[in-house]
């Protein structure tokens, strides 16, 4: 699909293909060889395109972004150290809380909560007698 997407000059969102040549992702992918028939990628590229009834051109960022997703996914496991990212991260969020507790930054505001309006028409006084 990344090879049907980078070299397809027209991608479209909202239909399969249009008149002036274009094609959604997924038939894209097709024409390149890639033999695939989710049609929840087709939903999901539809709603996160907000396509409308009629079909439109693609924008650059829509594209750009399908292409990062699409490159992301074809990343190769053995290039990625998922225990070093998480010790990364981990030590990231331990030193974001240590500066935090030791240097608060920004100002402190505060102020008086009220009741809200209906609290008080439901009080009833009690009185207690000893």
């Amino acid at each position: 699909m990344l090879e049907g997407v980078t070299s397809n000059p027209r991608i479209i969102v909202g239909a399969y293909t249009d008149r002036e040549g274009g094609m959604c992702p997924m038939l894209a992918a097709h024409r390149r060889g890639g033999r695939t028939n989710f049609i929840s990628f087709a939903r999901s590229w539809d709603r996160f395109t907000h396509a409308g009834r009629h079909a439109r051109r693609a924008t650059r960022r829509e594209l750009s972004i399908l292409v990062d997703l699409l490159s992301a996914s074809l990343m190769d496991d053995e290039r990625v150290d998922l225990a070093r990212a998480i010790h990364e991260h981990t030590e990231l969020l331990a030193r974001r809380r240590l500066l935090r507790i030791t240097e608060p930054t920004g100002e402190i505001v505060a102020r008086r909560l009220r009741a809200p309006r209906w609290l008080g028409r439901r009080r009833e006084r009690v009185s207690v007698s000893v």
